[in-house]
C-alpha cells in the first residue's frame, strides 16, 4: 500500500478519489488538499461512511505557490502527487514534486492563465510559427521538464484522464494488438447527456469554453491543418446514443500522438454539440464573455470569461439532473500482415448509473476513474521510469485490465463506420 497526496476537489476529484479509497490494496492513504478545506473535509465524510480501508486526511492549499506546495508535500510524504486543480497550476505543481524528489501525475496539460503575459506570449507566438496552431495549450511546457526529472529519478505521468488519457492507451493498446501500423486516427468524444439547463458546461467553463471556441487544427503528413472554430462538422451514428453532429477540434493528444505513433498520417479529435449549446456560446463570445482580458466594472477589474464561469452551474451539480450516455472512443485504419484493417474501440458510460455510485455525471466520472488508473499503474511500478511522458508510451495491457474492473468498460469493434 502506499500514500497518495490528491490537489483539488472538484468534480473529478471527487470521482478519482472515491476510487482510490474503493482501491485500497494500491492507496492505503489518501489525503485530499484543496483551497476550500470545507470540501475535503465533506468528501473525507462522505467516503468514510460509505466505509474505506484507506486513511484520509485533508489540508489546505493553494496550487498556485510553489512554496506552499513544496511544505504539503514535506508534511505529508507522499509516494506520488496526483495533480487534479487546473492546468494553469501544472507547472508549480511539477516544480514542488521536483523539488520535493514525488512522482506527479496529472489529466490536462498546461495552460496559461493570463495569455497577455509578456513573457509566456513570446514563447507561445515562437511555437506557434514553428508548429502551426495557435490552441493556448500543449505539451512543450511540461516536456520542458524531461531531463531534470530523469536526473532527479522521477516519474511523471501527464494526461490520464480519458481524452487525453484513455484514448491514448486505445491507440497504444490497438497498435499492440490489432496493427502492424496505424495510418489514421479518429478521436470521437460523444457526450449525448441532457442536464436541462438551457446552457452549462459538463467541466470547468472557463476551460471548455476557451477550448471550444478557439480554432481547430488536426495532423495530417507530418504538418498541423488549422481551422477555422466548428468549421469541420461530420454526422456520427454512435452506439448507445444515436446520430449526433460532431465538430473537430485541436486536442492535446494529437500533439504527443503525432510524436509518440510510428507510421500515423493524419489524426484528428472530434466532440459531439448541440445546436442549443453553440448558438449560446457564439452569443457570449459576440458579446464579449469569453474574453480572457480584464475589463473595468465599477471601479474593480474583471476578467469576463471568469466571471461568466461564477453564473454557470456548477458542473460538479449536475450529476442528479443529468441522463443519457456518453460515447468515446477512437477509429483507427491501417495494416495488419499486408492488409488493410479498421478498428473501433470505444466505452460506452451513462449518466445516472454514474451518479448511483459516485454521485457525479459521466464526465467527470470518466475523467476521475482513468486518472485513480493511471496513478494505480505508477504506484504499482507498472508505469515507472524517471522522465516525463503521456499514457500511450507504456505498455497499455494492465491499464486496459483496469478499465474494465473499475466502471469503463470497452467494446472492439472491427468493422467501424469510418469518418470521412
Amino acid at each position: 500500500m502506499g500514500k497518495v497526496l490528491v490537489i483539488g476537489c472538484g468534480g473529478v476529484a471527487g470521482v478519482a478519489i472515491q476510487k482510490c479509497a474503493a482501491n485500497a490494496e494500491v492507496f492505503g492513504e489518501i489525503c485530499i488538499a484543496s483551497r476550500t478545506v470545507s470540501k475535503c473535509d465533506d468528501l473525507k465524510a462522505a467516503i468514510e461512511a460509505k466505509g474505506t480501508k484507506a486513511k484520509i486526511t485533508t489540508r489546505k492549499v493553494d496550487a498556485d505557490n510553489v512554496e506552499e506546495l513544496k511544505a504539503l508535500i514535506n508534511e505529508v510524504k507522499p509516494d506520488v502527487v496526483l495533480n487534479l486543480a487546473l492546468p494553469y497550476q501544472d507547472l508549480t505543481i511539477m516544480d514542488a514534486c521536483l523539488a520535493c524528489g514525488v512522482h506527479y501525475v496529472d489529466t490536462a496539460n498546461y495552460e496559461c492563465e493570463d495569455t497577455n503575459d509578456p513573457e509566456w506570449r513570446k514563447t507561445y507566438e515562437a511555437r506557434c510559427k514553428e508548429k502551426g496552431f495557435t490552441a493556448y495549450f500543449d505539451y512543450s511546457w511540461q516536456w520542458a521538464y524531461k531531463k531534470r526529472y530523469e536526473e532527479a529519478g522521477l516519474t511523471a505521468i501527464l494526461g490520464t484522464g480519458f481524452d487525453p488519457g484513455v484514448t491514448s492507451v486505445f491507440t497504444a493498446y490497438a497498435l499492440k494488438h490489432y496493427f502492424d501500423e496505424i495510418h489514421t486516427i479518429d478521436i470521437l468524444d460523444c457526450n449525448g447527456g441532457d442536464h436541462g439547463y438551457p446552457f452549462a458546461t459538463n467541466f470547468n467553463p472557463e476551460i471548455n469554453l476557451r477550448e471550444v471556441s478557439a480554432n481547430g487544427s488536426y495532423w495530417e503528413n507530418g504538418k498541423w491543418v488549422e481551422t477555422e472554430p466548428m468549421e469541420i462538422k461530420r454526422v456520427y451514428n454512435f452506439d448507445g446514443v444515436g446520430e449526433k453532429d460532431m465538430y473537430l477540434l485541436h486536442h492535446e493528444e494529437i500533439e504527443s500522438l503525432a510524436q509518440n505513433i510510428p507510421g500515423v498520417k493524419r489524426i484528428r479529435f472530434f466532440m459531439t454539440f448541440g445546436q442549443s449549446y453553440l448558438t449560446h456560446m457564439k452569443c457570449l463570445e459576440n458579446v464579449g464573455m469569453l474574453g480572457t482580458e480584464p475589463v473595468e466594472f465599477n471601479g474593480q477589474e474583471i476578467v469576463p470569461i471568469q466571471f461568466l464561469r461564477r453564473l454557470l452551474p456548477d458542473p460538479a451539480s449536475l450529476g442528479p439532473r443529468t441522463v443519457g450516455k456518453t460515447n468515446i472512443g477512437c477509429i483507427f485504419t491501417g495494416v495488419k500482415d499486408g492488409k488493410e484493417k479498421h478498428v473501433y474501440i470505444y466505452n460506452v458510460c451513462d449518466h445516472q448509473e454514474c451518479y448511483k455510485e459516485v454521485g457525479s455525471q459521466a464526465i467527470s466520472y470518466t475523467t476521475g476513474v482513468p486518472a485513480m488508473i493511471g496513478t494505480a499503474m505508477l504506484m504499482q511500478g507498472l508505469w515507472k521510469k524517471p522522465g516525463v511522458f503521456t499514457v500511450e508510451e507504456f505498455d497499455p495491457d494492465p491499464y486496459m485490465d483496469m478499465l474494465n474492473k473499475w466502471g469503463l468498460p470497452w467494446q472492439v469493434d472491427e468493422n467501424p463506420v469510418l469518418v470521412d
